[in-house]
């Protein structure tokens, strides 16, 4: 089987509009939620989020690219061109067949639902713009994507809820692991920070109206995020044969399914997942130095990911680092994964743990390490990144040291 590594990242979320921003905020544990700026926020009970602010989409894109993109399109766009930019790959010629795009979203084009519904139903209109499928579409940022830069390999999107990204990185991994493709786009996006998207989530009652505090006894639920990350996965072999720059391999991906309830989180699928991704990595537990944590702030998630991590570390669990960057940028739903994922490349590259801010009460059931508040310098060879989504569909990524 070929190494895969990766060499190129972008991203846009609630921290900041590239990778060093996103990655000083996370040095810093700055918190980029804050109070909503959206239509009809009074008529919301959670009024709180990770929102991308100072964001003008016509400064990015022409007037008929904005009418064929939503906002999630749109942040897919914007990583991609900073990953593709810094792998310094070209797809004009044969490299174009031989690569591909696959991306994670939960819900895809959740603000041109909500734009059009309200012209529909509230409005009274009786036509919507002639795009309006093409842009909803969950598959929309992933066939852009391969339309900007002549991707003509595999083109599709993942879509499992909260997992999507991770799910999306873990088919691309074993595409360029495979030797199917030489390089593969990847990560995820998601834009339900709208007035439908929060007013859908207000119903599970599993949100925090005041902040997300992950492993902490007085958490009260999750906050939502916006935003994407991108990556290029590339062939080992061919990225050293033409200089590039490697930010970290990927070595091993596991999935699973709880199949048991569609909210209720599992310990032994979560288990099941950390422990297979340590298997295709070829790993021992002491092996394994951070770990990015699903960590949502629910009493439920929490909990049962604590216990999963334990069980499948034991003894070495209590010299793990686990931290939860959802408590700085929010919870991207199914783009979560791929910003998450650059805490990972950050502790690879520059020995910085991303904290878990939000910190402020041990909980006995929570009983690891989990970076509190203080961002950590540490030298870590190997870490994982945990997705587990509703449904019971998990699914975790190792990640070493580029060498």
């Amino acid at each position: 089987m070929r190494r895969v590594v990766i060499t190129g990242a972008g991203t846009i979320n609630a921290l900041g509009h590239t990778v060093p921003e996103t990655f000083e905020a996370f040095r810093e544990g700055r918190c980029g939620i804050g109070e909503l700026s959206i239509r009809d926020v009074e008529r919301l009970s959670i009024r709180i989020g990770g929102q991308v602010l100072d964001y003008d989409p016509e400064v990015h894109f022409n007037r008929q690219q904005i009418a064929l993109y939503d906002r999630f399109t749109q942040f897919t766009l914007m990583a991609a061109r900073q990953a593709i930019a810094q792998s310094g790959l070209n797809f004009d010629g044969t490299l174009g067949y031989e690569s591909g795009v696959v991306l994670g979203t939960a819900a895809g084009g959740t603000t041109t639902w909500d734009e059009n519904y309200r012209a529909v139903y509230e409005e009274g209109k009786n036509r919507v713009h002639p795009f309006v499928v093409p842009k909803l579409m969950n598959s929309a940022a992933a066939s852009h994507v391969s339309m900007e830069w002549n991707l003509r390999g595999p083109a599709f999107t993942v879509s499992t809820a909260c997992a999507s990204s991770n799910h999306a990185m873990g088919q691309a991994f074993q595409m360029v692991r495979s030797g199917m493709c030489k390089a593969m786009i990847t990560g995820g996006s998601e834009a339900m920070l709208c007035f439908g998207g929060i007013k859908a989530w207000e119903g599970l009652r599993v949100m925090s109206r005041d902040a997300c505090r992950p492993f902490s006894a007085n958490r009260n639920g999750m906050v939502q995020g916006e935003g994407a990350g991108v990556f290029v996965f590339e062939d080992y072999d061919h990225a050293r044969a033409r200089g590039a720059e490697m930010l970290a391999e990927v070595i091993g991906f596991a999935m699973s399914s709880d199949a048991s309830d569609i909210v209720m989180p599992s310990q032994q699928g979560a288990e099941r997942a950390i422990t297979g991704a340590l298997r295709d990595a070829r790993l021992n537990p002491e092996d394994v130095g951070y770990i990015n944590a699903h960590g949502t702030g629910t009493a439920a998630n929490d909990k049962t990911e604590s216990a999963a991590v334990a069980h499948a570390f034991g003894h070495h669990a209590d010299r793990l680092m686990i931290s939860s960057t959802k408590s700085m940028h929010g919870h991207l739903i199914g783009g979560t994964g791929a910003v998450e994922l650059l805490a990972c490349i950050m502790a690879l590259k520059d020995g910085v743990i991303a904290p878990t801010i939000g910190y402020e009460e041990p909980d006995p059931e929570c009983a690891l390490d989990v970076v509190p508040n203080v961002a950590r310098e540490a030298k870590v060879e190997v870490c994982l990144s945990n997705a587990f989504a509703f449904g019971g569909l998990n699914a975790v990524i190792a990640l070493r040291r580029a060498a």
